[in-house]
């Protein structure tokens, strides 16, 4: 199993000088967010994620969860892990201080959440999940549900979930079937049956924070009629006391591909008590604030899983003899060369490495716009915050996990056999990565999200405050003698993009299908060039730092030498992207069912 190192260096790169979180910062209020500050938050949580998560990685996968009558265990050393988790203070970093938070910003959240996600995925997904839990009850909860529930949930010695998905029904929510009948107290009665609920029952914590979605009685059917519940594993006095078991159960738990630490379980309501959330019928809406912050949480764990697997890669091509170097003989006295000279291996580190970075510099940039959703005063920059979140969360979510999981592959790949072998972690890695592809919505949901709700819902406006800012980062470089291998491509494609965007809404006229043949295509185009726009940017830092004079010559040369190899190797992608979606839905749709098995 390789030995897991957080990428400070690179990090500060990102929050400091590339996002200058510190102007950001203090623009926002957050006074206490100094750099010194930050700084020190980030060598504590690397060494937290190295010396404590990192090390039950892969004695989680091997021993997985055990359920016992509806008992959940989880593996040796996570239940004590968690502990120091609490004790640290970890949970309640971004959280408001009024409920025991420290009030600091998301964003310096969400960087740590990096850390623990490619130290440990399952461990990470235990606090991360009542992150959303939080953000829905800070978001729509009332006073009364805040004070009995946000104080131990931001302690993290209570933690939460997210219900959706039944047995007869994924992603369609309007099909769910489980019932919520109100009380004379004014709670709710919910029965039904939910699947897939990541930490639905563990032994980590006092108690657990279900967030349902539910259909009262008499309400419309489809998405209309879905509201939204908090329901306690165990119930809970009005001063936030656990009080007597709920008729809350964990019917079994998931035997799965990956993330085996972290407990997936049924979970079993039997005339439960729960809190309404918002208004009854508006659970859906109520739900996105949950839904949103996950799928930010789930592009993280692409970059994470990247940074993963470039660490392990790197540092087996630097040690692993292989024949000879096609220019000559690098390693003259050995018996043949480390692998790394190779230009195929070469190849696969470096979409790693550019995806793990390009990746932490795109979640950088989106959760500084949550920052500025939550506290920023002036509502023009809300809006434009809020507009940019919602175009580049499904771009963000499903192209980083999917390039995050072809970079799991790669390592793999670049360990041949030994990479198939368990004892050396690549394989765990990329079986926990492809969860990430999966829940909070699929690749296809994503892409549909994106085109068809966001895009063309918006008759193309929703593009163009992000194409604003990349246009005019191209408008002031396009003089710029250095620059213009980067921004030369960038004029190119990025034109097309909303050309390409006005096509597909011209052939839907004509036939619907051609949007759902479309988008996936279209997010990945989407995504490749959102990247290739941070890559710019960061080549840029990189340039002003060289003409500057910095000693850390080898760091910034490094970025340039990244980039251009994004630009040259990874961008071109765009193309074939470009090509699909121009040839339509044609031959997608051409079989009848029935010749699908001839």
């Amino acid at each position: 199993m390789p030995e897991y190192k957080a990428p400070i260096r690179d990090m500060k790169f990102v929050m400091q000088e590339l996002l200058d979180c510190e102007s950001h910062y203090q623009s926002l209020g957050y006074e206490d967010a100094t750099l010194d500050m930050v700084d020190a938050i980030m060598s504590e949580a690397a060494k937290f994620n190295e010396q404590v998560i990192a090390p039950i990685n892969q004695i989680g996968d091997e021993q997985g969860c055990t359920w016992n009558d509806g008992v959940v265990t989880t593996p040796d050393g996570f239940k004590e892990a968690y502990q120091q988790y609490v004790e640290g203070g970890w949970p309640t970093l971004s959280q408001p201080v009024e409920y025991g938070g420290q009030g600091l910003p998301h964003s310096l959240n969400t960087a740590i959440g990096e850390f623990s996600s490619a130290a440990n995925h399952s461990f990470a997904m235990y606090p991360g999940l009542s992150h959303g839990a939080l953000a829905t009850l800070d978001a729509h909860g009332t006073d009364e549900q805040k004070a009995m529930f946000m104080p131990k949930l931001v302690e993290g010695t209570w933690t939460g979930t997210m219900c959706l998905t039944e047995p007869h029904c994924g992603t369609d929510l309007g099909m769910l079937r489980t019932k919520a009948e109100l009380n004379e107290d004014g709670t709710y009665s919910l029965s039904g049956t939910k699947i897939f609920i990541s930490a639905g029952e563990h032994d980590m914590s006092d108690n657990i924070v279900h967030i349902v979605i539910a259909r009262v009685p008499g309400s419309p059917e489809g998405t209309k009629g879905i509201s939204l519940f908090i329901v306690p594993k165990f119930n809970v006095s009005a001063a936030g006391e656990v009080e007597d078991r709920n008729g809350v159960s964990c019917g079994s738990i998931e035997h799965k591909m990956g993330i085996n630490a972290n407990a997936t379980c049924v979970i079993n309501f039997d005339g439960a008590k729960g809190y309404l959330i918002g208004e009854i019928n508006r659970g859906l809406n109520c739900m996105f604030t949950f839904m949103n912050a996950a799928r930010l949480g789930v592009a993280n764990e692409g970059v994470a899983a990247a940074e993963a697997a470039f660490q392990g890669s790197l540092a087996y091509a630097k040690d692993r003899l292989q024949m000879r170097s096609l220019s000559g003989p690098k390693n003259p006295e050995g018996a043949a060369d480390p692998i790394i000279v190779h230009p195929d291996v070469r190849r696969m580190l470096l979409t790693q490495k550019s995806i793990a970075e390009g990746g932490r510099a795109l979640n950088g940039y989106l959760s500084q716009l949550v920052d500025i959703v939550e506290v920023e005063k002036d509502p023009a920059k809300v809006a434009e915050a809020n507009s940019k979140l919602a175009l580049l969360t499904p771009i963000a979510k499903a192209f980083l996990t999917e390039v995050g999981l072809e970079c799991t592959s790669h390592g793999v790949q670049v360990y041949g056999g030994h990479g198939f072998i368990k004892e050396w972690g690549m394989e765990q890695l990329m079986r926990d990565t492809k969860i990430s592809c999966l829940y909070e919505g699929t690749t296809g949901i994503q892409a549909l999200d994106l085109l068809a709700r966001k895009i063309l819902g918006s008759k193309g406006e929703l593009i163009k405050p992000f194409a604003a800012e990349v246009t005019q980062f191209c408008t002031e470089n396009i003089t710029d003698e250095q620059m213009s291998e980067f921004i030369k491509p960038m004029i190119t494609i990025a034109p097309n993009w909303q050309k390409m965007t006005q096509e597909i809404g011209m052939k839907a006229m004509q036939n619907p299908d051609e949007i759902g043949a479309a988008s996936v295509d279209y997010l990945m185009y989407s995504g490749y060039l959102t990247l290739a726009y941070f890559w710019a940017k960061m080549a840029k830092v990189a340039f002003d730092k060289l003409s500057e004079g910095t000693s850390d010559v080898a760091f910034y040369e490094a970025k340039i030498k990244t980039a251009r190899f994004y630009f040259a190797r990874i961008l071109p992608r765009t193309h074939g992207h470009a090509a699909c979606i121009e040839n339509g839905a044609a031959s997608m749709m051409a079989h009848d069912e029935d010749e699908f098995l001839i």
